[in-house]
């Protein structure tokens, strides 16, 4: 992977090594700080939606979401006051806040998700994704993302799965009651189809044929879509790419993340995806998983050309 140094020839000066932790833990600061600030009248919400009868509760829903998106916005505008990042963002238009879409991404850490906060919020609906049940003891956040109605969902370990086969229905049966809940209200749902952030060490175990993406994991997907059925307007296939090579949270927090790339891609859903059984339909998941591998195959060309070939030109996605 080639990278591209922000620095002149001669690498960091002793002033810019120090810079570097310094801006960090300002932004860190920041961050925390809009958190803290943000999450007050969002307690007071969750309480008030805790103690309010059912009739009253989607509108603290409604006000739990614009708080959301509020400290969203704060958290973005905090990071490009702090840092100076090219932002090279395609494929925004068209997109509407009052439909629904099942988002698609590729995988490689953690800022993955401020990413996509910046580049989607309040352009789609609020961005919910699945959360394993542990992260509900988290402090501050744990309690927001309960009562935003992100799902939860129980991760059982590879080996057990393999001595219980049941589970891996147990763990489709939890999705579809987490999808239920967004039936009468415009949602955007994010599925990680790796399961897991890419590292060339996982690529090299698990024998993927992408270059720079795992194997893809399609029946969260594909019960997702029964689920939700024909209130999806579309399917939002996501391309994330760090061209610096570094894409840590820290990295992120002192600015070592100098330019970041994203692709959207609006894909119609196929209407055979939102009745078929993939739990038992044998030749139904085949095409789903046939359909996932062609989506994968091009993301992988997108990324190669991003990482290994030019620069691309920048383009601002607005401030969220």
């Amino acid at each position: 992977m080639r990278r591209h140094d922000a620095y002149p020839r001669g690498g960091p000066t002793l002033r810019q090594r120090l810079a570097r932790p310094l801006r960090g833990a300002l932004s860190l600061c920041v961050v925390a700080g809009n958190t803290v600030v943000w999450c007050i009248p969002l307690y007071v919400a969750i309480l008030a939606k805790l103690v309010l009868p059912s009739r009253a509760r989607p509108a603290v829903s409604r006000l739990l979401v614009w708080l959301a998106e509020g400290w969203i916005g704060g958290n973005n505008l905090a990071l490009r006051l702090i840092h100076r990042i090219r932002w090279d963002v395609k494929g925004l238009a068209g997109l509407d806040p009052g439909a629904s879409y099942l988002v698609l991404c590729n995988h490689r850490s953690w800022v993955d998700i401020t990413v996509l906060q910046r580049v989607f919020n309040r352009r789609i609906p609020f961005l919910r994704f699945f959360i394993k049940q542990e992260l509900l003891w988290v402090p501050l956040l744990g309690g927001a993302w309960w009562a935003l109605d992100y799902p939860f969902m129980k991760r059982h370990p590879q080996a057990r799965r393999q001595q219980r086969p049941e589970l891996a229905n147990e763990d489709l049966e939890r999705t579809r009651r987490a999808c239920e809940r967004f039936r009468r209200v415009p949602v955007a749902l994010l599925n990680f189809l790796e399961g897991t952030r890419f590292t060339p060490e996982k690529r090299m175990r698990q024998g993927s044929p992408y270059r720079h993406l795992l194997n893809a994991k399609s029946g969260g997907m594909a019960l997702t879509l029964a689920a939700l059925g024909r209130q999806l307007s579309s399917i939002l296939d996501v391309t994330i790419a760090y061209p610096d090579g570094r894409c840590g949270f820290w990295d992120l927090l002192t600015g070592r993340i100098t330019r970041v790339s994203v692709w959207v891609r609006k894909l119609p859903i196929p209407p055979e995806f939102l009745s078929g059984d993939y739990r038992q339909d044998a030749d139904f998941r085949d095409r789903v998983q046939a359909w996932v591998r062609a989506v994968w195959q091009e993301k992988d060309v997108l990324l190669a050309r991003c990482l290994e070939g030019p620069p691309p030109v920048s383009e601002a996605p607005g401030s969220g």
